[in-house]
């Protein structure tokens, strides 16, 4: 059974090997990873870590274009599956083609209802902290991302060209 925890170093080697399921270099959707992150060495992986379990805390400066944001890793035991955030807010960009929530399981754990559990603990977050409609997009191929946005709800608004290529735009009431 799937779990969402708080981004632990405990699980670095775990972590690794999900990164490389994905690819060296891949974006992660909802991972909070740049490409500046040192994720490979301890020291690294465990600045980056502390960032991630600090992205709420709207006392800290954030770098240009970053939001107020909590991240959390799909874990089945030890093994690291995927990730998802919740992003506090909007900016112009997350509006147009990022939305609230930002979701990806890695390939070798896809097909199994992962990504459908972690957006209903991530919506069910967002109720708690009366964020209501939340966005969330995908890219306009991404059918079995649609259709797991469709399963919590989600209102299709458009599909539109965006930084992130064609994007499919849908709110979730979360009340």
């Amino acid at each position: 059974m799937p779990a969402l925890i708080t981004p632990t170093t405990r699980l670095h080697r775990s972590w690794l090997a999900a990164r490389d399921d994905w690819g060296r270099g891949v974006h992660q959707d909802g991972g909070g990873l740049q490409p500046t992150d040192d994720v490979d060495s301890p020291e690294g992986f465990a600045a980056w870590v502390g960032r991630l379990r600090d992205g709420a805390d709207e006392s800290r400066p954030l770098p240009n274009g970053l939001v107020p944001a909590l991240y959390w890793w799909i874990v089945e035991g030890d093994e690291v599956l995927g990730a998802i955030s919740l992003r506090l807010r909007l900016n112009d960009f997350l509006l147009r083609a990022g939305g609230h929530i930002g979701y990806g399981v890695r390939p070798s754990a896809r097909g199994r209802g992962v990504a459908t559990f972690a957006l209903g603990a991530a919506l069910a977050e967002a109720a708690r902290r009366d964020i209501d409609p939340v966005l969330v997009t995908c890219d306009d191929a991404n059918v079995p991302s649609a259709r797991t946005i469709e399963r919590h709800g989600g209102v299709l608004e458009d599909v539109r060209e965006t930084e992130r290529g064609r994007t499919r735009r849908y709110w979730i009431r979360t009340r």
